[in-house]
Parts: C-alpha cells; sequence; structure tokens
C-alpha cells in the first residue's frame, strides 16, 4: 500500500530560504524553511493527501492512533522520523540521552510536576533519539564528538598568545598520562559553568589572529568554525566547547551516525536527517534555550572518537543501505534506474522521498513520484520494487510490527 504524504517546513531561524523549496519545485517564500518532518511525531505529523484512503484520517498520527495495524504497526508508534534539513546557520550543541535515560528523566520530570511545554523540561517523551544524516549538498558542515584532548592541546599550542585564560584552559586539558574523558568532562563542565573566565574572548582572539597571519590547512577550518561562531553567539560558552570537537565536512552521499551522547552541531548545509521519534534534546550552547549543564554532563559520552562516518552496505545493484546499530530505523539510497532488477525487502513500514528526478515504486500497485514527493509505504508480502531515473531515500524500522 502507497499513501501519498507531504508536509509544512518548520520555520527556525537557522533554515536555508532556498534548499528545501527548491528541492520540491516550488517558489521560495522568502522565510527560512529549516526541517520538513516525514513521519508521525506529534510536532509535525505528516500530512495524508488522500484522507479517505486512510479511513478519513488527515495525518500520520491520527491514522496510526486509529489503525496501527493498517499501517503496518505492531502498536501506534511509528519508531523513525525522517526529515528535509536544510541549515543555512549553526544549531545549537547538542546530545540525546540513551533509552535508559530518556525513560528515567521522562518519569523523574513528571514525578516533579514539570509542564510538558516548560522551556525548562529536558524529557518531553520516554525515547531516545540517535540520528543519522546523508548529505545532499555538496559540502554539508557539522561538530561531532570530542577530539583526543592530546590533539587539541596541540592544536592549542599553535596559537597560544601566552595569555592567562589560554593558559587556564591548556591546564584544564591535562596531560599526557591523564583520562580524557575526566579531562574533557571537567573542561566542558568549567566553561559551561563559567569557571574558565574570560576563554571564550582569548579564544576567539587567538583564532582570529592566526587566520590573520595564516594557519596551517589543518588547524583553519576549526579556528574558523570558532571565529564564525563567535560571531552569532558573542560570549558564549559553546562557542569554546566547539572548539574541542571533530569538525568534519561530508560531501554529497556520505554519512554522519550519531549516537546517543554524541555531542553535535550542524554547521551548514542541506540533507536527509533520520532519527528515532522523539523530542529529548539536552542542549550545550550556542541557543537562547535552557541548558541544563549537570544533566548535559550526564548525559554526554566524553570518550574521543574519530569523525563519526557511516559508511553504506550493499543491498542490490543500485541500493545503498546506512544501518546504524539500532533496530529503530535505516535509510536506503537508491538509484532507481540502477536499481530497477533489485527487490526491496522492507523489514517494516517505510517513507520514501524523490530527491532527484523520478522513481516509480512498484508492488501488488505502483506509484509515480516525482523530485519533492513522498509517500508512507506498508510493506506487502511481495518486495518492492524501484524504477525510473534520480534519486530516492526510503527510511524503514526494524522494529517488531
Amino acid at each position: 500500500m502507497f499513501l501519498p504524504i507531504d508536509n509544512v517546513p518548520r520555520d527556525y531561524a537557522w533554515g536555508s530560504t532556498t534548499a528545501i523549496a527548491e528541492l520540491r519545485g516550488l517558489r521560495p517564500s522568502g522565510e527560512p524553511e529549516a526541517e520538513l518532518w516525514l513521519g508521525a511525531h506529534p510536532g509535525s505529523p505528516a500530512r495524508i493527501l488522500d484522507p479517505a484512503a486512510a479511513g478519513g484520517a488527515e495525518d500520520l498520527v491520527a491514522w496510526i492512533d486509529a489503525h496501527p495495524s493498517d499501517a503496518g504497526l505492531a502498536a501506534p508508534r511509528l519508531p523513525f522520523l525522517l526529515k528535509l534539513l536544510a541549515a543555512a546557520a549553526p544549531l545549537s550543541l547538542q546530545a540525546h540521552p540513551s533509552l535508559e535515560q530518556a525513560r528515567a528523566g521522562f518519569a523523574r520530570e513528571n514525578a516533579a510536576g514539570v509542564p510538558l511545554d516548560a522551556p525548562q523540561r529536558n524529557y518531553k517523551d520516554a525515547f531516545h533519539k540517535p540520528e543519522l544524516v546523508v548529505a545532499l549538498s555538496d559540502e554539508y558542515a557539522a561538530l561531532c564528538g570530542f577530539r583526543a584532548a592530546g590533539e587539541t592541546r596541540a592544536l592549542l599550542a599553535t596559537i597560544d598568545d601566552g595569555s592567562a585564560p589560554l593558559g587556564a584552559l591548556a591546564a584544564s586539558l591535562g596531560t599526557p598520562t591523564d583520562d580524557d574523558a575526566v579531562v574533557l568532562r571537567e573542561t566542558v563542565g568549567s566553561l559551561l559553568r563559567g569557571r574558565l573566565d574570560g576563554v571564550v574572548e582569548a579564544l576567539v582572539a587567538a583564532a582570529r589572529a592566526a587566520l590573520d597571519a595564516g594557519t596551517t590547512a589543518d588547524a583553519e577550518p576549526v579556528l574558523r568554525t570558532v571565529s564564525d561562531l563567535a560571531e552569532a553567539y558573542p560570549g558564549d560558552p559553546g562557542v569554546a566547547v566547539a572548539f574541542l570537537l571533530n569538525r568534519v565536512t561530508l560531501r554529497r552521499g556520505e554519512a554522519l551516525w550519531l549516537p546517543a551522547g554524541n555531542i553535535h552541531a550542524y554547521l551548514e548545509g542541506f540533507g536527509v536527517e533520520l532519527m528515532a521519534s522523539s523530542d529529548n534534546v539536552l542542549r550545550g550552547g550556542l541557543t537562547p534555550k535552557h541548558v541544563d549543564v549537570d544533566e548535559l554532563l550526564d548525559v554526554l559520552d566524553f570518550e574521543p572518537l574519530p569523525v563519526p562516518i557511516l559508511h553504506p552496505v550493499d543491498g542490490g545493484a543500485g541500493v545503498e543501505v546506512f544501518r546504524p546499530d539500532v533496530p529503530d530505523f535505516e535509510l536506503l539510497r537508491v538509484d532507481p534506474e540502477a536499481a530497477s532488477d533489485t527487490p526491496i525487502d522492507l523489514p517494516g513500514p517505510a517513507i520514501a522521498i524523490v530527491t532527484a528526478g523520478r522513481a516509480t515504486l512498484s508492488a501488488s500497485t505502483s506509484m509515480d513520484l516525482g523530485v519533492g514527493e513522498a509517500v508512507y509505504v506498508v510493506p506487502e508480502d511481495e518486495p518492492l520494487r524501484v524504477s525510473g531515473s534520480g534519486e530516492l531515500f526510503i527510511a524503514t524500522t526494524h522494529l517488531d510490527r
């Protein structure tokens, strides 16, 4: 069964004014369009274009609540949320809890009587929110996870101007014999609590001086990021936290995997994002919104890691499968022309969107989709087949139906 869906883009201030509209073949409104949500999250459920085909339901939440089995689900909850995300400016530094942390935090705040819509509320639901993003733009810039403390100490040494604040930051980052996770936790906590006085301003001044003097190619992206973030968020401790993180630029078709506890921020670019369906966000700066330092420190994974690029596995001719180590979701990137002879066995219900060209989806029936068009797919006994020319993304789940 194919059920065409659509939605209205979210107008967050950091959104692009053109990317989503242009992909959908629409005239840009002139206002930011940051995210197009394709799923059954109550914050912005996808609209059903033919309600009569869904028992009169006008959106996926209403349909799935009333008829979960018709939607291919054992319970009235779609476990993933697919998005188009278009960032023209940096998002906040943030991390997401594990499933256990989300359940405990949601119950704790409920027991304390914190309203769900309170600005200081950390946990809006009892679910985790791991996520991945695949670049649609030629470049997609992000911060993700902590660099090894030794690498940050070496980078800091190249711009250290001898000022007391940078000396204090260097001391906080410890020595080669210290445990990186312990050192990074202490440094982040000190920055967010204002215990390293003057560090943000000194770090920004040193970064800009190094850029003006002509720094090494390896250091330039990190220092440029520090300088640019300070323009948008002057004095924000998140600027200094960003200095501790991996910076990555994805090329089109490359993917980043952000599991629970990974601190990250998208800087600029257009991509397809897939996540567990949740609204649990712990922020760490670069935002006017609530920052709960204690809760963030409990959620964050401070172990340094390389840039978490997620490489696809082969799903057959014309099909790449981005499969993280959670059952909630996986993402297929399909070349419809090359995949015309490849049967696709969906493990659960799916949402598909065409991001270039056109595609025809076929099972017991068929449906033609143009660029920017999306459809909810209920799996059938026979495999899904795709033909056409361009690019198609299919989000699906391995959770029990």
